[in-house]
């Protein structure tokens, strides 16, 4: 498995390159409210959101907690669901003050375990979300597992036992070195491949994983292509 997922993992990076995704110098607080935000909703809602937030000088765990909630379903609509994703911010920087002091770093300093179990105490932080943030935010080695990732590998024969979050996410963390750069880079690429050719009805014919690919080789035009 380990052979097949860094091969799974360089096909695509030869493909798409390197993604880029929230690099070691964003602000880890602006990455926590971007991962809220982006709940069921396209990143360049999420990214109208921000600048909002930012043009309101809310952008920080003091001024979230400060604001009305009103006022912060007000800014953030861009992104959808704006009343519960202003509700779920609110909850975040609760915690965080009544636990943790406001201190992101505090909430950070915690051990992975401990870290994911105080995320997901919190309402409206699910799996996905907690595992965005200690990747992305806290930059601790875990692999987030998204309806994209479940999509590819389930088409390459690469399902787990145990078909819920926790096995999906075990066939990536057991078979792989616990890499910061690594699980960025990797999540990043299978939602570009997602986007660009593994989508609900796949582009098979362009897909650069089709050789690997029993799904896509079943397909009759991705069939051709691959025998031409």
């Amino acid at each position: 498995m380990k052979a097949r997922l860094l091969e799974l993992y360089q096909t695509l990076f030869d493909a798409y390159g390197p993604q880029g995704w929230w690099p070691g110098d964003q602000d880890s607080f602006v990455v926590v409210v971007g991962a809220i935000l982006t709940q069921t909703t396209a990143w360049a809602n999420v990214e109208r959101a921000l600048v909002n937030l930012r043009e309101a000088d809310l952008l920080s765990a003091g001024a979230l907690l400060a604001a009305p909630e009103e006022e912060l379903a007000r800014v953030i609509r861009p992104a959808g669901y704006f009343n519960a994703k202003a509700r779920r911010l609110k909850l975040f920087v609760e915690m965080l003050h009544e636990r943790f002091e406001g201190r992101l770093e505090r909430l950070f300093a915690l051990p992975v375990a401990e870290l994911r179990e105080a995320l997901l105490a919190t309402h409206g932080i699910g799996p996905e979300t907690a595992d965005d943030v200690i990747l992305y935010a806290a930059r601790k080695p875990v692999f987030v597992i998204d309806a994209y990732t479940r999509r590819i590998l389930s088409r390459l024969g690469l399902r787990p036992a145990r078909d819920d979050y926790a096995g999906w996410q075990a066939l990536f963390m057991d078979a792989l070195p616990p890499d910061v750069a690594l699980f960025n880079e990797y999540h990043a690429l299978l939602v570009r491949h997602a986007k660009v050719a593994c989508r609900k009805v796949p582009l098979c014919e362009s897909c650069p994983l089709l050789a690997s690919c029993p799904t896509g080789r079943a397909r009759p035009q991705a069939s051709a292509v691959s025998a031409s």
